[in-house]
């Protein structure tokens, strides 16, 4: 079927003014009698919620954690993008869309990044006004940082801590609507079907986590703000409880997958330590802000890294890359991480980390220091004290925790880093409008494909959620509802809830009746393992045509071997688990078909196949300036579907940030 992703008519910077102007509405005592769920709690899910919920409609929010405060995106640190201009140094709503478009390597919808560029003014307005406690300049204005793949101080933020502050924001508007009434709040609740009628999303089936019961819940329309499928790779930023079940059961009935081979790496995490590991820790990109990343000219140098003088050193990104230096895009900045390892010139004991080092700033931050005191000469000491206030009051947070995890002193000894899985450009196909090939069934922020094409840069994760949730779906679902109003609540003994109900009690069944000898945990390890050897960092046609056999022969292990202890009636999270998992399973084949599929290099996707004499990634437009969007079609069956990207404002031109 061919892909209509709704795209208003007319000049870019006015579609969404047109759109909102002409979309139909619902009157207010409509509104009360419309019935909408939201999967999932984060920035989309929180701020959607609570903005349908103070629009008058009835809302059900179900969340998988134990309060909508710990979903996940609470753990951002760095910050917001909004193109506010605030330090007067160029930015305007068209660069922020030129960044954006540019940093996702000419691989996303130019509707979809031109409005989220748009309204991102607006979200810094509306944050505030909850009380949101931004970083403020010494005159009392909002403060901005840098951030990677731009040229401007765009990033508003609150330490290292942005993403908690925020979501404490959408927390409350949220909680502010279950106390009126306009919203019911089901945590410990995982949905895991979708319940279609006449073709339409018109409810879900949820599991009470703590007492293990199945639940039928009816709605107009579905919201799934489900965030992203990074735990696919196992070791990965995300929580650990972070999954992709809810999209992948909507996948599975009948919503189009996109782009899901595009995968962020983050160049700036704590290394890996040992097998023990369950999960890896972030550290925020606003650390290349102010830190200096580099590795010993030497191969194989094992002295400290004080030890080693300046000349001995290779700021291999301020070399590479002068115009934007430790600032490129996380997708470059990891591959040269990478590349650097590969070559010989890695550190610690692993030879698989860079050092990201603070002493250049805490200099200069240290002699600025110094002067506002009077002391224009002041000694080394004096400037070291100084300069590690000033940074301490930046990114303390993130400091403390590096040397919680390491038991090194960054303010001492620079940091060790690695690239690690991070984020999720892929997910479900939606239109303009956020809504999925299903009707009434849409996807919002990190569940969605829409605005990041091949690499998200950095701070454009919260700005994306609190788009969708605060400024898009109120307009585009009214849109939607306006022709459903005379639709009465569907009772839940409908026999298509009864289906969808039934189907998930066999699921579950079969999958506890298995009692193999092998734990969940250790299928998930051997899954991400194949996965981040072949579909990883770098990719090529030989490795992912064995990682789809390996993870075909996995997968049929799991459902042959897999032992889940404990009982369906109860509070079980190894049942949980293993649910994720076995969707994991399925996902990871599609990911590697899809890398497969294209054959061309671009942002996170990097097939080895296809790079430039200097080893960047190499596009191939002609064939590839496209979404691919997969239709489940049956077990290890997916058919391509795909939506062309036609670029009326941007040019395509290769990327460079040298």
């Amino acid at each position: 079927m061919p892909l209509n992703s709704k795209i208003p008519q007319g000049e870019l910077s006015q579609k969404w003014t047109t759109y909102k102007s002409t979309c139909k509405l619902v009157n207010p005592a409509n509104k009360r009698q419309l019935e909408v769920i939201v999967i999932g709690t984060g920035l989309a899910g929180a701020s959607a919620a609570a903005s349908l919920g103070e629009m008058g409609y009835k809302v059900k929010t179900f969340c998988f954690q134990d309060s909508p405060r710990r979903a996940h995106s609470i753990a951002a640190q760095g910050g917001i993008n909004a193109a506010k201009n605030y330090q007067n140094d160029g930015d305007s709503t068209y660069r922020l869309f030129y960044d954006t478009v540019k940093g996702g390597d000419y691989r996303s919808r130019e509707g979809n990044v031109y409005r989220l560029a748009e309204v991102s003014a607006n979200i810094i307005d509306q944050c505030v006004a909850q009380g949101v406690p931004f970083a403020r300049e010494y005159g009392g204005l909002l403060s901005n940082r840098s951030f990677g793949g731009v040229q401007v101080q765009r990033t508003f933020y609150a330490a290292g801590q942005t993403g908690q502050q925020l979501l404490i924001g959408a927390y409350q508007a949220l909680e502010r609507q279950v106390a009126l009434g306009n919203v019911t709040q089901y945590s410990r609740h995982e949905m895991l079907e979708v319940v279609i009628i006449d073709g339409k999303a018109r409810g879900v089936i949820v599991r009470n986590l703590v007492t293990g019961e199945l639940e039928r819940h009816f709605g107009h329309a579905v919201l799934l703000c489900s965030g992203g499928y990074g735990n696919v790779f196992y070791l990965s930023t995300n929580a650990m409880g972070s999954n992709v079940t809810a999209a992948w059961k909507a996948h599975k009935s009948g919503a189009f997958f996109g782009n899901p081979c595009f995968t962020q790496i983050h160049p700036t995490c704590i290394p890996v330590s040992g097998d023990h590991q369950s999960k890896l820790t972030l550290m925020s990109e606003s650390l290349r802000n102010d830190g200096r990343i580099w590795v010993p000219k030497k191969q194989g140098d094992t002295r400290k890294p004080n030890e080693i003088p300046v000349e001995e050193r290779d700021y291999y990104l301020e070399r590479r890359y002068p115009a934007f230096g430790n600032l490129v895009p996380r997708d470059v900045a990891s591959r040269a991480a990478k590349e650097r390892c590969d070559a010989g010139y890695g550190v610690g004991s692993s030879r698989q980390a860079v050092y990201l080092d603070f002493a250049s700033a805490i200099e200069r931050y240290g002699k600025i220091e110094a002067g506002k005191h009077g002391n224009h000469n002041p000694d080394a000491e004096t400037v070291r004290q100084l300069g590690e206030e000033v940074v301490k009051e930046k990114y303390g947070n993130l400091f403390e925790m590096y040397e919680k995890i390491t038991g090194e002193d960054p303010y001492k000894i620079p940091m060790r880093i690695y690239p690690a899985v991070h984020y999720t450009m892929g997910g479900l196909w939606v239109d303009y409008e956020l809504m999925t090939t299903v009707p009434g069934l849409y996807a919002l922020g990190e569940a969605n494909f829409s605005d990041h094409g091949a690499n998200r840069l950095g701070a454009s994760a919260l700005m994306q959620g609190l788009a969708d949730g605060y400024f898009v779906i109120p307009y585009t679902l009214g849109n939607y509802l306006a022709d459903d109003i005379r639709t009465k609540a569907i009772p839940t003994t409908h026999e298509a809830f009864e289906a969808a109900e039934k189907k998930v009690k066999e699921r579950i069944e079969t999958m506890m009746n298995i009692k193999g000898s092998e734990s969940v945990e250790s299928f998930h390890k051997r899954l991400g393992k194949i996965m981040w050897d072949k579909c990883g960092m770098a990719r090529n046609a030989k490795g992912l045509a064995e990682a789809i056999e390996e993870i075909k022969a996995l997968r049929k292990e799991f459902w042959a071997n897999v032992r889940i202890p404990g009982e369906i009636k109860e509070y079980n999270p190894e049942l949980d688990k293993a649910g994720r998992v076995a969707d994991f399973l399925e996902l990871g084949e599609l990911m590697c078909k899809d890398a497969l599929y294209r054959s061309e290099s671009c942002g996170g996707h990097f097939r080895e196949e296809s790079q430039t004499e200097e080893g960047e990634a190499l596009r191939k437009d002609d064939e590839f300036t496209l979404v691919a969007a997969w239709e489940y079609k049956g077990d290890s069956n997916f058919e391509l579907h795909k939506e062309d990207l036609n670029y009326e404002v941007m040019h395509l031109t290769q990327r460079s940030y040298k």
